[in-house]
């Protein structure tokens, strides 16, 4: 193998790689800007940091509802077809809310009603995706791949709340409208890939025993287990996602364009340690380095929780996004390079759970918890109780902790 083939781009010489790669740039980029948007957008019309983590609700829920049906769909059909399908989808949920922002409506609900058919088709989308990447790449190259994907995923929401809080000043229904666009290309991108898996000359019949094969495996592979669940604790308690606008509108005033800032920094953190992983990937003491990146998540929130400074706020985010991100590269390869290819679709499934779970339902714990005690206490609670969660999880989860390298398929 040449010095090239091993370098980190080596994986950018497969086409089907590059046209995924571009659909998890497009998708990022739309579900950022719209994240960004429709978070403002219910904030003017509310005021409310209640409605602010029901939108984290609404666009959770699907995922726990549908999450046997998502995987088992992943692993019984076509996974190109049914991500091309969902994000076909959700450009028509992002073409209603752009239409509900031209009417000049004033009423919430509705967009409620929009995230979670936002959330329906990312339920579909999100194990279909990640078991669909290992099959793409040769084994020496997956880890790699990992990197990278995570890498462009996170440029785009690095890149999406900037441009979100910028197109927002000109109306929200630019921002949706971009969003629209941006999930029609991924969509097509998708079914374009040439990959075709083996045909499926016998689907599984659907029974509760052949649905819930992804947990029960979750459940037998205790360093799986404990990264997965050490992740979602992680993020459950220590996001401050859906308090950025509160931050940004009345602790650091600095409006929406500031708040596209804010939300960028997580990403950009998780960018720079993306592509340092993909040149130098974690070779040993992978259990207690994710330890570890989970403590340093939770310092770096309290610390943002107590900050009045811009510079100072933005820095943390930095080290909240690069410390998850760690969590994130451990987490994917076990799910994505440990897993039969047969049980990919339904781990994937369980794993979207967990991690839509850390994400939107930790917005509406934010939310629910700041309604309750202001959101710079509940900012720093949540921080302290991750430093907690890292802790215990090294106690509960000892194979984690004692895990030193990374396996990876091949």
């Amino acid at each position: 193998m040449s010095a090239h083939d091993r370098s980190g781009w080596a994986v950018f010489g497969i086409g089907d790689f590059r046209l995924f790669g571009s659909v998890r740039f497009l998708t990022g980029l739309a579900y950022q800007m719209q994240a960004v948007a429709i978070g403002w957008f219910v904030y003017d019309l509310t005021h409310s940091a209640l409605a602010l983590g029901l939108v984290g609700l609404a666009g959770f829920l699907p995922a726990v509802v549908c999450a046997l049906i998502t995987g088992h769909v992943a692993d019984a059909y076509d996974r190109r077809l049914v991500g091309a399908a969902a994000f076909g989808l959700q450009s028509l949920a992002s073409f209603g809310l752009l239409a509900y922002a031209l009417a000049g409506l004033q009423a919430v609900w509705p967009i409620y009603a929009l995230v979670i058919v936002v959330g329906t088709a990312r339920a579909f989308a999100n194990p279909a995706l990640q078991a669909l990447l290992p099959t793409l790449v040769p084994g020496p190259q997956f880890g790699s791949a990992i990197a990278w994907n995570a890498s462009l995923w996170q440029s785009a929401s690095v890149m999406g709340p900037a441009l979100g809080g910028l197109l927002y000043a000109l109306g929200p229904s630019v921002v949706f409208g971009g969003a629209t666009a941006s999930f029609a290309v991924a969509s097509l991108l998708t079914a374009l890939i040439r990959f075709r898996p083996a045909a499926v000359t016998e689907r599984p019949p659907i029974t509760w025993a052949a649905l819930s094969a992804g947990i029960g495996y979750i459940r037998s592979q205790p360093v799986v287990l404990g990264a997965i669940s050490l992740d979602l604790f992680t993020v459950l308690l220590g996001g401050a996602t859906a308090l950025l606008p509160i931050y940004a509108g009345e602790v650091l005033h600095v409006g929406p364009l500031g708040l596209g800032a804010l939300r960028s920094m997580p990403a950009f953190g998780a960018v720079a340690m993306a592509v340092l992983l993909a040149y130098r990937p974690l070779r040993r003491h992978a259990g207690v380095r994710m330890l570890r990146a989970a403590a340093v998540f939770g310092a770096a929130t309290v610390v943002f929780g107590l900050s009045t400074s811009l510079p100072l706020s933005m820095a943390c985010l930095f080290v909240t996004g690069a410390a998850d991100m760690i969590s994130v590269y451990v987490r994917q390869t076990f799910v994505q390079g440990e897993t039969p290819d047969a049980m990919r679709g339904r781990v994937s499934a369980v794993n979207t759970v967990f991690i839509g779970a850390s994400n939107e339902l930790g917005e509406f714990e934010s939310g629910l918890l700041a309604a309750a005690i202001g959101a710079v206490p509940a900012v720093v609670a949540g921080g302290a109780a991750t430093i907690a969660v890292a802790l215990l999880w090294g106690r509960f989860f000892p194979a984690l902790r004692a895990r030193d390298r990374l396996l990876v398929q091949g």
